[in-house]
């Protein structure tokens, strides 16, 4: 008897079949199933560009001064080529969902180019950003510390990058690289979301950070921050609104502790502290200091 037999996998494989063909069959890709960017090579891509970022650290521990530029080079070379290819299909993804025949190649080049020249600009943030986790943490003894084990700066990596992308009008790419950080670090920041220099986010898990959220400089978060959307518009159809502006403005040198919640298109005012679990729905002037009993004091005070 075939092994296969015992486990039913010809019936398995006709049952999944069918519900493929059905699935593709209502988005009207039966003929054609689009082949999207692979989360296997963007996580192999991006852990080339952090090792052409950082090469003694996230790269080869055992590299030497003469070989760092040809390992920097080789390096990026391999990572771009190979993300020239996934850009190429959610171009050709996209040019699918629009009815359009085909695609200019020239864009799939041009996105990479642009990317490949943010990437000093990145580094510089990044530099920022694992200073502000030194400086910011007390348990941490260096900033290589930071830079190694900090799960903040691992999603920060991440979500640079994706975030250029995002720009350049590969949002896919762009989302799933975010998702790649999101999944080993437990800190969900969508690739829109706008980010100042010097970020520090201390543990980390449980943060969420959406699309449409602008962040100034030197602003820290703790663990289980969610800077989220208030309501969801919805169109006529009742389908829901992309895109509009829904997310919190978080000025500069503001600190949000541990499971707040700051939900819609609200500005946190420079300087101002956030306590702990605290739900906020409202403006907040620069240099404020919110607490629980605040909030609750507003409330009654309302009622």
């Amino acid at each position: 008897m075939n092994k296969q037999e015992n486990w039913g996998i010809k019936s398995l494989v006709k049952e999944l079949r069918d519900i493929r063909v059905q699935s593709l069959e209502t988005r009207d890709r039966l003929d054609k199933p689009p082949r999207l960017p692979d989360r296997k090579t963007l996580a192999q891509i991006l852990d080339g560009l952090s090792g052409a970022l950082f090469p003694n650290r996230l790269g080869r521990p055992d590299l030497r001064d003469e070989g760092i530029d040809y390992f920097v080079g080789n390096t990026l070379d391999n990572a771009l080529r190979e993300l020239h290819q996934q850009i190429h299909r959610e171009l050709h993804f996209i040019a699918e969902q629009k009815g359009v025949a085909q695609f200019s190649e020239y864009d799939a080049k041009t996105i990479v180019k642009r990317l490949a020249a943010q990437l000093p600009r990145i580094r510089r943030l990044l530099d920022t950003d694992i200073q502000a986790a030194y400086q910011g943490d007390p348990a941490a003894r260096t900033p290589d510390e930071a830079l190694v084990c900090y799960p903040c700066i691992h999603a920060m990596i991440h979500q640079r990058i994706a975030h250029v992308l995002y720009q350049l009008g590969v949002p896919l790419t762009a989302r799933m690289i975010t998702e790649l950080a999101h999944s080993s670090t437990g800190i969900d920041i969508h690739p829109g979301a706008e980010i100042g220099e010097s970020f520090f986010i201390d543990h980390g898990t449980g943060v969420v950070i959406g699309e449409t959220t602008v962040i100034g400089n030197r602003v820290r978060l703790y663990q289980a921050v969610t800077l989220g959307a208030k309501r969801f518009e919805q169109a006529e159809d009742g389908s829901l609104v992309k895109g509009n502006a829904r997310h919190p403005i978080v000025e500069d040198d503001v600190v949000i502790y541990a499971g707040a919640t700051i939900l819609g298109r609200i500005t946190i005012g420079r300087g101002s502290v956030i306590g702990g679990n605290v739900w906020l729905t409202h403006d907040v002037p620069p240099d404020s200091c919110i607490t629980q009993a605040l909030v609750r004091s507003e409330l009654t005070a309302n009622r």
